[in-house]
């Protein structure tokens, strides 16, 4: 791995964003309580610092490598390329890191970075409660206290990811206002850090926020691309035809995409949370029906009213169901480089269980977004061509939901 870095950063692609003031073309910035700008200036100082810093890198790979279980493999999928009868069909497999989702790549590099900062307290928001898990296993491996915020919706899905949490030493704090689901827990987590912003480091989960923020966590993750080429390259000697990945704030999506944004060559498909439908009011498609705004510190695509206040998302997924974007995403979808399409909850629970049957792995509902688009991709392609799919998490946590779906009450 520490090779793969080392030529990402001799070949680093051609992508000029963020500007200086951290916008993503005409998406970012920081717009924050100015109490926060001190602390966002501090941390962009450091991390910028330790981004170029030797030993920085080596530490934070080598847990990536002896922690997290890097590199994930790439597996054919043998049964579900024969059910289509076209391209190949590739996951890249982050359901096989420690805990069960990429989002471990990001707390990782952030807790690192916290310590090497001197912070001695960290929070973090959840929504399926993956990167929750994530926040609370590295506090855990490095011993800080540890304080998630998480809607009181999801927490009832999620109830086996608020357990993991507590088992770990974090405080799970019950959000009960609007939605009582990830935008909430955001809030409440940015008016924590508001109030203990000398000693608190704040590990966003996701490719949103104020910058450094998305720049940040596109860069903890893209280690997903760095492998993803590598492999693609060893098992089929050449880039992927198309790479597909579920976009809620978009970090496991940004992380696999990157190294292949200057690559046209490569078609890059983001599938976004179409809840009941993105022609509905139950919906988290944000580019179908979004308008660009500020939320929880960046100018992006949201979900709106017609008063222009933040809408209600809504999705199967708890991991999907936020109203905005990361401002990358929201740049990439601007420019065209990324299409973005939704899938609606019953496309996605129907890939849940065909992925189940045919493949063996139970994906994460969230991941299964991505996969229900082989519906519509697969047809299109001649038998030369093959798809990435990035697998970015197990379905254990949503074995809940999952069993209700399919089969109620039955005993």
């Amino acid at each position: 791995m520490d090779s793969l870095l080392k030529q990402h950063k001799q070949d680093n692609p051609g992508y000029l964003f963020p500007d200086g003031r951290g916008y993503f073309g005409r998406f970012g910035g920081k717009f924050v309580p100015e109490i926060l700008i001190p602390a966002l200036e501090e941390l962009e100082k450091h991390y910028q610092i330790a981004k170029s810093d030797p030993a920085f890198r080596e530490e934070r790979m080598k847990h990536l490598r002896e922690y997290v279980g890097r590199p994930t493999p790439m597996t054919f999928n043998e049964r579900m390329t024969d059910f289509y009868g076209t391209g190949r069909i590739y996951f890249k497999r982050e359901d096989l890191c420690h805990t069960g989702a990429h989002k471990i790549n990001n707390t990782v590099g952030q807790v690192l970075l916290a310590m090497r900062m001197g912070k001695k307290r960290i929070i973090a928001e959840t929504g399926a409660g993956q990167h929750g898990v994530a926040t609370a296993t590295v506090c855990a491996r490095f011993g800080l206290p540890c304080i998630v915020y998480m809607g009181a919706e999801d927490m009832r899905r999620q109830k086996l990811n608020v357990d993991r949490m507590r088992l770990l030493g974090a405080e799970v704090r019950s959000v009960e206002s609007g939605s009582k689901t990830l935008k909430d827990a955001t809030n409440e987590a940015i008016r924590d850090w508001v109030t203990n912003v000398e000693d608190t480091f704040y590990i966003i989960g996701s490719a949103v926020g104020p910058h450094p923020y998305p720049l940040m966590v596109r860069d903890f993750h893209d280690v997903i691309g760095l492998e993803t080429e590598s492999q693609c390259h060893e098992l089929e000697g050449r880039n992927p035809d198309y790479i597909l990945a579920c976009v809620g704030g978009g970090s496991n999506a940004i992380g696999i995409f990157h190294r292949f944004i200057d690559k046209p060559e490569v078609k890059l498909i983001g599938l976004e949370a179409g809840g009941e439908g993105a022609a509905t009011q139950r919906t988290a498609a944000t580019f179908a029906k979004g308008q660009p705004g500020v939320l929880h510190g960046s100018l992006s695509f949201l979900l709106q009213t017609e008063q222009g206040q933040i809408a209600l998302a809504h999705s199967i997924s708890a991991g999907l169901d936020y109203p905005g974007v990361g401002p990358e995403h929201a740049h990439l979808f601007d420019t065209g480089r990324v299409s973005y399409h939704s899938v609606d909850d019953h496309e996605a629970m129907k890939a849940v269980k065909q992925c189940s049957r045919l493949e063996g792995i139970i994906p994460a509902i969230e991941t299964a977004h991505a996969i229900a688009w082989l519906d519509k991709l697969m047809p299109q392609l001649s038998k030369d061509e093959f798809v990435v799919v990035n697998c970015s998490g197990r379905g254990d946590k949503d074995m809940g939901t999952i069993s209700e779906y399919f089969y109620g009450n039955e005993s």
